[in-house]
């Protein structure tokens, strides 16, 4: 089943007024919602909020989980303030040092070891670098990183094994998987009881809609978006996907591609 989100005005919202984590600075709203795509778990809504390419954000209960913020302090006017922040890695479109600091706060960080040992003493006082395969708690909720690397033998210098993550993050009884920069890797492939899949489809850095496609169709997420796809075609996506998993194809480039 395919779901369009081209909109988030008039959907879903959570409301967070002054919440903690972060410091409500100028760049956000003092009584701020948060719009989006809602998903049920046994204890709330998770919204689901796209900002631009391969940032979003993550609201439940009274948390907001940005992941991978970049684009300016500007982008991220009239929204809530971090309460946790991931980072996959350290691409620029993943990872913006000037960003971050303007709208981390005292948020903590979960991150990789490339992007922790850029960042300043005062972001590595309240970061954690996770490596392939291990865990941590933003907030107590459980996150765990795994592998996100290409597999392609001419694309491995874009992301080789073992510096990236991808993550997975528990909000109630759903697991969200946020697959960072990644073709499919067998740890991806293993994966069981995703409720929300975000997976990347762009060459040649991370895979094809193909190879999202045989992905999807193998662990199968009960709802993925397609995000960091650039130009992509994703209609084999809209025509292949079975029924084990709902599509969602949100607006991921408001500003254009």
């Amino acid at each position: 089943m395919v779901k369009r989100r081209e909109l988030m005005a008039g959907m879903a919202t959570l409301s967070l007024l002054s919440i903690g984590g972060g410091h409500l600075g100028a760049a956000f709203a003092q009584d701020a919602t948060l719009d989006g795509d809602a998903i049920p778990t046994a204890d709330g809504d998770i919204i689901v909020h796209p900002i631009d390419h391969a940032s979003l954000l993550l609201g439940y209960g009274d948390q907001v989980i940005y992941v991978d913020p970049v684009g300016g302090a500007a982008l991220y006017e009239g929204l809530p303030a971090a309460t946790a922040i991931l980072i996959t890695h350290g691409h620029g479109d993943h990872f913006d040092l000037a960003t971050l600091e303007a709208i981390a706060g005292s948020a903590p960080i979960i991150t990789s070891q490339e992007v922790f040992d850029q960042l300043p003493e005062g972001l590595k006082a309240q970061a954690t670098a996770l490596a392939n395969g291990s865990g941590g708690t933003l907030n107590g909720i459980a996150v765990s990183a795994i592998p996100a690397h290409n597999t392609t033998a001419d694309r491995m210098n874009y992301h080789p094994v073992g510096v990236g993550n991808g993550y997975l993050i528990t909000l109630g009884d759903k697991v969200v998987y946020v697959a960072g920069d990644t073709e499919p890797t067998p740890e991806m492939l293993a994966l069981t009881g995703i409720a929300v899949a975000f997976l990347p489809m762009n060459l040649p850095y991370t895979m094809t809609p193909e190879q999202a496609l045989e992905a999807i169709n193998t662990f199968k997420p009960a709802i993925v978006y397609p995000y960091h796809y650039g130009d992509s075609d994703l209609s084999v996506l809209e025509t292949g996907i079975n029924a084990d998993t709902e599509l969602r194809l949100a607006n991921w480039y408001p500003n254009g591609g």
